[in-house]
C-alpha cells in the first residue's frame, strides 16, 4: 500500500478479512492473492474487494464533483454501492476490467455511477511530483494542490472563483505557480498575505 500525502486510512486484519478504511485522500494497493482471506476497501458508501490486483482508491468527501474514485490498473475488482430510500438510489454492484474507473459523487451528486477509461499515468502523477487536473472546479483543484505545500492558496469568493473549471498540469508543492496559472487563465488577481495566497476577483 502506497500513500499520496494528507491520506488518512485504517487498516484492521483478522484471519477471516483485511479491509482498509480510506478515510481521505489517496491510495495504491497492490494485493497479494489470498482467497481464503478477501481484501476490501471501504470508502465513502462503497466497498471495494480485490483478489491478486493493483488499483487505486481516492476518498475526496469535501470535493465538489466526487467523494470516491476508484482505478482498476490489473486484475479484477468488484465495487459495491448500497442505495437507500433517502437519497433515491439503487443498490449498485460493478467488476471492473483492468483500466476503468468508476467516480462517485456525493450525495445529491452524480446519483448514478458510470465507467470511464482515464489516463492512468495522469491519475498516478503524484507519485512523479505532479497534480494533474482534468476539468474540475477550481475549489477542487485549490484543495489538491494544498495537499502538497505549506504556503495554502485560498478562494476570496469560493461561490464564484470556486466554480471555474481547471485543467493542466502542475508540479506538486508550487502553489504560487498554481495560483499565477489560474490567474492569467481566468482574468483573477494573486495576494500573498501572513503566509497564505489568495485568489480575487479582479
Amino acid at each position: 500500500m502506497t500513500l499520496n500525502t494528507a491520506t488518512l486510512v485504517r487498516v484492521t486484519l483478522t484471519h477471516a478479512k483485511r479491509t482498509v478504511q480510506v478515510s481521505r485522500g489517496e491510495a495504491l494497493f497492490e494485493i497479494a492473492k489470498d482467497a481464503t482471506r478477501p481484501f476490501v476497501v471501504q470508502v465513502a458508501d462503497a466497498n471495494v474487494t480485490a483478489t491478486g490486483t493493483t488499483f487505486l482508491v481516492r476518498g475526496t468527501p469535501q470535493a465538489r464533483d466526487e467523494a470516491f474514485g476508484v482505478t482498476l490498473i490489473e486484475g479484477q475488482v468488484i465495487v459495491r454501492r448500497s442505495g437507500g430510500a433517502a437519497n433515491g438510489r439503487q443498490d449498485e454492484q460493478f467488476v471492473m476490467a483492468p483500466g476503468e474507473r468508476l467516480p462517485g459523487g456525493n450525495a445529491g451528486n452524480l446519483p448514478g455511477l458510470r465507467l470511464d477509461r482515464p489516463k492512468i499515468e495522469n491519475l498516478t502523477a503524484w507519485k512523479r511530483g505532479e497534480v494533474v487536473l482534468d476539468d474540475v472546479p477550481m475549489a477542487d483543484a485549490v484543495a489538491e494542490m494544498n495537499r502538497y505545500s505549506n504556503l495554502p492558496v485560498g478562494i476570496a469568493d469560493l461561490e464564484v472563483i470556486g466554480a471555474l473549471r481547471v485543467s493542466g498540469v502542475m508540479r506538486a508543492g508550487d502553489s504560487e505557480a498554481f495560483a499565477h496559472a489560474v490567474a492569467s487563465l481566468h482574468g483573477l488577481s494573486v495576494r500573498t498575505t501572513g503566509g497564505r495566497i489568495e485568489l480575487h476577483a479582479k
